[in-house]
């Protein structure tokens, strides 16, 4: 589990995670929360509903990166649950999110399964807090001292002496 801020890099720590496990001989798939669960929620036979549960199952390493970005329905919650539940204590699960297993009940509103899920995600796991600021934020930042730094030359540069 990498939790944190936006922008601290638990993307990019998550996929380095993942292509680890592949020069290692291992299997590993990486999804966004939002594109697993919407298309294990848009299949509407139960025959095409396992057979795409057992594609996210079955590799030695899942990175599930962006829970807690978006909020998700019941039937969300159910169907990570039941892929969290079938991986779980078997194969190596990955999940990055950006909130505290507290606020996991906004991402899943009335879903009753909320507790059961954070329980199995965290038992025997690595929970690593990332604190810091976003390096998107950061580099805007100095862009925009940059910039200003320009100006402040090319004004001085323009005044008569």
């Amino acid at each position: 589990m990498l939790i944190g801020p936006n922008g601290v890099g638990k993307s990019t720590l998550a996929l380095n995670l993942a292509y680890q496990a592949l020069v290692h001989g291992h299997t590993a798939l990486f999804t966004t929360a939002c594109q697993m669960l919407g298309e294990l929620a848009a299949l509407d036979s139960d025959s095409a509903l396992r057979r795409r549960l057992h594609r996210y199952a079955s590799p030695d390493v899942l990175v599930i990166d962006e829970v807690g970005y978006l909020s998700y329905s019941n039937r969300h919650a159910d169907l990570l649950f039941e892929l969290i539940s079938r991986r779980y204590g078997a194969t190596s699960t990955v999940v990055t999110t950006n909130r505290p297993f507290v606020e996991w009940s906004e991402v899943f509103p009335n879903a009753a399964c909320v507790v059961s899920l954070v329980d199995r995600l965290v038992h025997r796991a690595e929970v690593i807090a990332i604190e810091g600021e976003s390096y998107r934020v950061k580099e805007a930042r100095e862009r925009a001292d940059q910039r200003a730094k320009k100006r402040s030359v090319a004004r001085a540069e323009k005044k008569p002496s």
